[in-house]
């Protein structure tokens, strides 16, 4: 449902107000007004008294040589997506009156509103009965809420007050996302509107009345590092120090063994078996159990940086930080900063469209594995999938196989003739 049009220069205004009540830092506010006054001006000479949504694409068009798909049509530089941002936030806003929070960092932040405080507080706890991990808990309640502050900014009073109506706005709004994000958001929603409804907290099952959206499992190819990229890497931290100890051993047990960045973190001193020589843990994502092999230089890493380089602290983690409270890192603390700050130092020139984050390094040691004739299930117990369909997308990045499988047409037609 559209809100009645407002003059441009208004609904700026209008917009900047609710970022502060949104708790916009004030540098962000100022850039959002630097964009504004910029669209207000275009609007001007393109003789518009009102906003829409193909003038904001015309104006993108005009000055940044995109559109506002862009973000889920390409992959668009850190300062077109901020571009981007702007005139969806101006049409999210016409449309619904309300901001969409998009950052999940701002979103946690956000107490959820106090109308629908006791509901939501219950399915997270329902989450944590089932023993779902903390950081799927943490996204499916920022998905949540989302919705819940969407409909408090709409005037919804109450969860009796729910109405399949403001679930399709809500939806509506969402409609940029892409259809993996959708589809998260869908199953989100869905258990959510099942707990309200078996807890008591709303008469009817909503979830019927929630769209079903078709998917496709089509798992993108992985983008690899080059072996000498890795190399150059590790080889140019500074070990003399203690950060340097610890960044060290993090970043080559996750290059060597493939550890996901979350069990990096989540790593204690009881799962390193050194009188077996293994390191047994149960994975984050799947809640199954994982043994691999330390292997030497991962061994003596670890050592070199629990003897050496570890603050004194009672903490259990093997991996904390080195800024007093000396404690593990947070559940929501990203570690990709550590890699992103290391390729710098080393001057490592990694491509454009290669991943940066510390996940991109389990890509290329399964990538490195299937290139040593490593069989799929092999690969597939040591990067921990549940699955082999997680793993045979790897068959994809493996060039010289696949062309060994190749078939040679003319061979074919003879044998078949």
């Amino acid at each position: 449902m559209s809100l009645c049009p407002q003059p441009i220069r208004t609904l700026i205004e209008t917009v900047l107000e609710e970022l502060r009540k949104l708790n916009y830092s004030e540098n962000s506010i100022a850039n959002y007004r630097r964009a504004y006054s910029r669209l207000a001006r275009f609007a001007e000479e393109e003789g518009e008294t009102f906003y829409s949504e193909e003038l904001g694409s015309r104006f993108l068009a005009r000055y940044y040589d995109c559109k506002v798909d862009t973000v889920k049509d390409t992959a668009p530089t850190k300062r077109l997506r901020a571009q981007i941002r702007y005139v969806r936030v101006l049409g999210d806003y016409q449309l619904h009156g309300a901001i969409l929070r998009r950052k999940l960092g701002r979103l946690a932040a956000t107490p959820c509103p106090a109308q629908f405080k006791s509901g939501y507080e219950s399915y997270l706890a329902e989450c944590r009965a089932r023993n779902y991990s903390e950081r799927g808990t943490y996204t499916r309640g920022n998905r949540i809420k989302n919705l819940l502050l969407f409909l408090h900014d709409r005037g919804v009073c109450a969860y009796d007050d729910f109405e399949p109506s403001s679930l399709s706005e809500y939806l509506a709004a969402c409609m940029g996302q892409s259809a993996k994000t959708m589809a998260t958001t869908l199953s989100a929603l869905r258990a959510f509107l099942r707990h309200l409804y078996l807890s008591g907290f709303i008469k009817a099952d909503l979830t019927e009345k929630l769209p079903k959206l078709r998917t496709f499992y089509a798992p993108k190819v992985p983008r690899v590092w080059k072996p000498e990229e890795v190399r150059a890497v590790l080889g140019s931290i500074d070990r003399g120090n203690p950060t340097g100890k610890r960044d060290y051993a993090i970043l080559l047990t996750i290059a060597r063994l493939g550890l996901r960045p979350v069990d990096i973190k989540e790593m204690k001193l009881e799962n390193l078996k050194w009188d077996k020589n293994v390191l047994e843990i149960v994975q984050s994502k799947t809640g199954r159990p994982l043994v691999l092999p330390i292997l030497e230089d991962v061994g003596w890493a670890i050592i070199d940086y629990l003897k050496n380089a570890r603050p004194a602290t009672d903490s259990p983690f093997v991996f904390v930080r080195h800024n007093a409270p000396y404690e593990a890192f947070g559940v929501n603390s990203a570690l990709n900063r550590i890699l992103v700050e290391h390729i710098r130092r080393a001057g490592v020139k990694i491509p454009r469209d290669v991943p940066k984050g510390l996940h991109s390094l389990r890509h290329t040691l399964a990538s490195a594995l299937l290139e040593q004739n490593t069989p799929l299930p092999v690969i597939s117990e040591i990067l921990g999938h549940m699955s082999a369909k997680s793993t045979d997308v790897y068959l994809h990045i493996d060039v010289k196989r696949l062309r060994q499988c190749a078939l040679d047409p003319e061979e074919v037609f003879q044998n078949g003739g």
